[in-house]
């Protein structure tokens, strides 16, 4: 690997045999023989290294250190001195250098020296770039709702935030603004000033998901010329953001879960472990437990992931929360294309209520992008909707069953054997709920206090006589 390296020393002898040295290693090299030239050319040359002698012309070294941290900070700096000053070299890892090198030196050890030096910089320049685009990508996103449900799922979020719980699950349709929750999650965290680091799980390779997760020491196999930090590894001090975990290979998933029950691991080909301080934020569009009932997933892993869960609810379930972000899209899109979009028509508005948006908020985002993209306007109509969106109509159900629900039942009667069983009772109030929500399923399991699950198979045993069509066009309406 290529490194920049600038010698700030008075010695010309120093100077030219560092400059054979370096070169005939292929990296890029200057010489400054005093504090001032060492500072111009820091500006210049953006030096990877500064190799700095603490006696020079024109001052103290370390005087000169505390200006070079101050122009930049992602410069490693080794200090050099032929004194063996023990408080100068204490002074020096205060004031910020990397090392500290006595001369007479071996010329390994200061090669040795250099590359640690400049594997350093590379590793705080990567973690830059990770902490500038999570930043910048959050606060781009902007968190739209005014539904109860979606204020309560932000309340969960706010609180796992500021928990300091290892690992959260994030679950919810495609589309509903997983990755949002997990940037949420760690930018209003205490580790928002740590590396938030992405990673998709669809994306892996079987045989290289181990060394993308927790790195490669030199020489574990063949092409390997160099220690490679995992993601893990790079996460150090903040979080690691995996996508769609239930796509992990198995044998990705039982180092993970090693991982998460130690806190530590070790490179692939390495013999020592490494322990790392992060959180591990899933996230999962599929349901795990069918995962795992088709041996494609571990049960413990799911055990250690769902520590915390956070789960979002489909755009159909959030109501009005469609038209917030309608005009949300509208207004911050129309802006960004200089366009003059700047309402929407009703007819529109009922429309976006009534459509299924199987796709959630991204197929919303994606349907008013292709709009101000190729249309033109100040006002979204009927016309510039897709087919699929525009034919959409709010369905009326027709009314329950005209059986009303005994509110009591009467002491004596005079054919008990005409009560209704509890089963009937059951059925009837199950499709005045579903009748009440609309044919929404989550939301009438919700109301009915059953998990979705719960709920299907009581509609499959529904009696007809008691359900009649209305239980038929439920089944079919959000399967």
């Amino acid at each position: 690997m290529k490194h920049r390296v600038l010698l700030i020393d008075d010695e010309p002898s120093i100077g030219r045999s560092l400059r054979r040295v370096l070169s005939d290693e292929g990296h890029d090299f200057e010489v400054a023989t005093s504090g001032a030239q060492g500072v111009a050319a820091l500006t210049a040359f953006r030096p990877q290294v500064v190799l700095l002698d603490l006696r020079l012309p024109d001052g103290n070294g370390l005087d000169f250190l505390d200006r070079i941290r101050e122009l930049d900070r992602s410069a490693q700096v080794i200090l050099i001195t032929a004194y063996g000053d023990t408080k100068a070299a204490v002074r020096a890892m205060k004031a910020g250098a990397s090392d500290f090198l006595r001369k007479p030196y071996e010329l390994d050890e200061l090669l040795l020296a250099i590359d640690t030096a400049a594997k350093t910089y590379a590793r705080e320049a990567e973690l830059t770039v990770y902490r500038q685009q999570g930043q910048h990508r959050y606060k781009d996103s902007e968190v739209i709702f005014g539904s109860s449900c979606m204020t309560q799922v932000w309340d969960v979020v706010r609180k796992s935030a500021r928990s300091d719980a290892a690992s959260v699950l994030i679950t919810g349709e495609s589309g509903t603004g997983k990755e949002l929750v997990a940037r949420a999650l760690h930018f209003e965290s205490p580790r928002r000033n740590a590396p938030f680091v992405e990673l998709n799980c669809s994306t892996f390779q079987e045989s290289l998901a181990e060394n993308e997760l927790f790195g490669h020491e030199r020489g574990a196999f063949t092409g390997a010329n160099q220690v490679k930090r995992g993601l893990v590894e790079v996460s150090e001090g903040g979080t690691l953001f995996l996508d769609e975990i239930g796509e992990m290979p198995m044998s990705a998933q039982a180092k993970l879960l090693r991982f998460l029950e130690d806190r530590a691991f070790r490179r692939v080909g390495g013999n020592s472990d490494i322990e790392v301080d992060l959180r591990i934020l899933a996230a999962t569009n599929v349901d795990l437990e069918r995962r795992i009932a088709e041996e494609r997933f571990r049960m413990d892993l799911l055990f250690r992931l769902k520590l915390l869960v956070v789960h979002l609810p489909p755009l159909r379930e959030r109501g009005d929360d469609v038209i917030l972000l309608a005009e949300h899209f509208l207004r911050r899109l129309s802006l960004k294309l200089r366009k003059n979009f700047c309402a929407i028509d009703d007819e529109v508005r009922e429309a976006f209520l009534a459509y299924h948006w199987p796709g959630n908020v991204r197929e919303l985002k994606n349907v008013i992008e292709r709009v101000v993209l190729i249309e033109d306007g100040e006002r979204l109509t009927m016309r510039h909707l897709p087919p699929e969106v525009a034919s959409a109509r709010r369905v009326v159900w027709p009314a329950a069953p005209s059986a009303d629900l005994p509110t009591a039942v009467p002491a004596a009667m005079d054919d008990p054997e005409s009560l209704p069983t509890l089963r009937d009772i059951e059925d009837a109030h199950i499709t005045r709920v579903l009748a009440a929500c609309e044919g929404n399923k989550s939301r009438a399991a919700r109301v009915l206090g059953l998990s979705r699950q719960g709920l299907l198979d009581r509609l499959k045993r529904l009696d007809p006589a008691v359900s009649g069509d209305f239980a038929v066009k439920t089944l079919g309406m959000y399967e």
